[in-house]
């Protein structure tokens, strides 16, 4: 989300300047120096890009000064070609596959929102010292004055917190609540010994007879969070993880489905079986419940797995069709020797680390028919995607797998992140 400038010097050299578009020219501040370039403010817009930039479009009043967002003076449009264009790149440079091996990489998956869709929201802020200050500067006995107030917000461009009122990428319900949160905050203040980040977090409330659904804010941590997708329901901790953008979870859950259950050679078996690596709270395992006999969601985290486990039964889902169990993934087909191979998809959807090198031969040895790889980093997916292919041409067993299509989803509107979502098949050789 960054621009990429050359600095008028004698030699090349590159600096990374947010909120600056291709083709401008600009008057940067460098904050710091590193390795191979340096970081820098954006000060002023010498010559605009006029054919992107356009500051009407602007929704934010912090926006230039906040990190959270890079993309408003974009067209929805230009906002969507570029990030089609982050995973072009990350394919090109990642994955380390010839040209023919990755398929043309298809338009990113509008949402419906752009703004007020972000269901969670995490300010922070820095509380200030008080007492008497330690250090060679300091003098002895000499009590440090609190202030009335501290900024309470998002970090401006990855250095200090900028003070936010307000977030309009954040829903209304959470926008509501922030005001009276941040208040509670700065009336307390002398109670923090450091500083703290909140939480804000959308969630249902069923009340009336009969029971409507009512939208709250949820701000403590321990509190759990009630969410509805299409037509099942989710709860889980409000600490813990789940999609934030709740307008565009169907299509995405719908494109994964088409996706397995695509039409495929007369040779081919239509899965009957389902395992879902690193599935959270349960999110694909439960929304594609009633077109698989048997599903088997794997999760680290116990709590997850408590949670994902308490929404099959929330939704009712028959017992015994949908499994979770609590370990790592790299180990998760010991947990499914029942699973028949050739009637069995399975979705990925690992944190931004990817997946190591064990897990990736342990899903080679299954050799499931589609594999779905779902990411929030497709530079990991792409290194992950390159090294099963290769493995696959290499291992001298019967079938390789092929990478079908690679389609991006924009979970994150005004701001450069894009979800990833590559479809592999295997096939004979």
């Amino acid at each position: 989300g960054e621009g990429l400038a050359i600095a008028p010097s004698s030699k090349p050299w590159v600096v990374a300047v947010p909120f600056s578009l291709p083709g401008e020219r600009i008057r940067a501040r460098v904050y710091r120096n590193v390795r191979l370039y340096s970081l820098a403010d954006l000060v002023r817009v010498e010559e605009p890009n006029s054919s992107m930039r356009d500051m009407s479009r602007v929704g934010c009043k912090y926006f230039g000064e906040c990190g959270g967002c890079q993309y408003q003076v974009l067209s929805y449009e230009t906002q969507l070609d570029l990030k089609r264009s982050v995973v072009v790149r990350a394919y090109q440079l990642f994955s380390d596959l010839p040209q023919e091996s990755v398929p043309e990489i298809l338009p990113t998956a509008p949402s419906p929102l752009q703004y007020g869709y972000r269901t969670k929201i995490t300010p922070h802020f820095e509380a200030p010292i008080k007492g008497p200050r330690r250090g060679k500067n300091s003098m002895p006995n000499v009590e440090t004055k609190v202030p009335d107030t501290v900024p309470i917000g998002f970090n401006m461009s990855g250095k200090r917190v900028l003070d936010i009122e307000e977030c309009p990428i954040a829903t209304p319900v959470i926008n509501r609540a922030l005001g009276p949160l941040r208040q509670g905050v700065i009336e307390n203040l002398h109670t923090y010994k450091k500083g703290a980040s909140l939480l804000l977090r959308n969630s249902l409330q069923s009340s009336g007879d009969p029971p409507t659904e009512e939208e709250i804010c949820v701000t403590d941590f321990k509190s759990q969070v009630r969410e509805r997708v299409g037509d099942m329901l989710f709860e889980y901790s409000a600490n813990s993880f789940f999609q934030n953008n709740n307008s565009i979870l169907t299509s995405l859950v719908d494109y994964v489905r088409k996706a397995i259950f695509t039409e495929r050679s007369p040779k081919t078996q239509t899965p009957t079986h389902l395992v879902d690596a690193y599935c959270g709270s349960g999110l694909f395992s439960i929304m594609l419940s009633p077109h698989f006999t048997k599903i088997a969601g794997i999760e680290l985290s116990s709590d997850s797995i408590a949670s994902a486990t308490k929404n099959a039964e929330l939704n009712n889902l028959p017992e015994g069709k949908v499994t979770f169990r609590a370990g790592d993934a790299a180990h998760i087909f010991q947990s499914v020797p029942d699973f028949p191979a050739s009637e069995t998809a399975v979705i990925i959807d690992p944190p931004r680390k990817g997946c190591d090198e064990n897990f990736i031969d342990q899903l080679l040895g299954f050799r499931s028919t589609t594999v779905v790889y779902v990411s929030c980093n497709v530079h990991t997916q792409a290194r992950d995607v390159g090294m099963l292919l290769r493995k696959s041409e290499g291992d001298g067993r019967h079938g390789k797998y092929v990478l079908e299509s690679v389609r991006g989803f924009d979970l994150f509107p005004q701001t450069s992140h894009v979800e990833s979502v590559a479809v592999l098949r295997l096939v004979e050789k």
